[in-house]
């Protein structure tokens, strides 16, 4: 706490405040936010959260939901969250109050899904967000209508992350530090 009190005191002068995340550079990570993107109403593997080492469906240890979760893994998903790119003007940067609510998803005129985070990407010079919809319509470069705030737009489902979806950043930094042993570079 002395740190953090130090640090807040020595940026006074220069304007430092406590804010929350960067949203534009969260979701073009590909990032989740609790809340957002995935409530008590989602299960891990909608989100792509379904690994072995995260859900451990075979440990001895009873948890809630673990039957259910079970059968999910077993059976599928009926739903994914997945990224899209969103036409239209800049939807702004989510935290500005541009994104207050979720945005409706649909297609062939019939509402599917729903938008649950989105902004604009000034990295891209796109619109970019996530979308939870059915499995069926989670196909890369499947099109689609989203209600944003500036009127309908046309929408494709596109890879996420948006930024380095290999992850070759990292791996190039320890290339260049010489940190690590060749195998962290593969």
């Amino acid at each position: 706490m002395k740190l953090w009190d130090a640090i807040l005191q020595a940026g006074e002068p220069h304007g430092l405040t406590v804010i929350g995340p960067c949203h534009i550079k969260r979701i073009e990570a590909g990032i989740l936010a609790l809340g957002c993107d995935m409530w008590f109403d989602t299960n891990p593997y909608e989100v792509e959260m379904g690994y072995e080492w995260m859900v451990d469906l075979e440990q001895e240890a009873d948890f809630i939901g673990k039957e259910a979760l079970k059968r999910i893994k077993a059976e599928g998903i009926s739903r994914k969250l997945v990224g899209v790119e969103i036409g239209g003007p800049g939807l702004g940067s989510y935290n500005d109050g541009a994104m207050i609510d979720y945005f409706p998803v649909s297609k062939d005129g019939k509402q599917v899904g729903r938008v649950t985070s989105a902004c604009y990407s000034p990295r891209l010079e796109k619109n970019i967000g996530y979308a939870m919809l059915p499995i069926e319509l989670t196909v890369f470069g499947t099109e689609l209508e989203v209600e944003a705030p500036t009127g309908k737009q046309e929408a494709v489902v596109v890879r996420k992350p948006f930024i380095d979806p290999k992850k070759d950043t990292p791996k190039q930094e320890v290339a260049l530090t010489g940190a690590g042993e060749a195998s962290h570079v593969d």
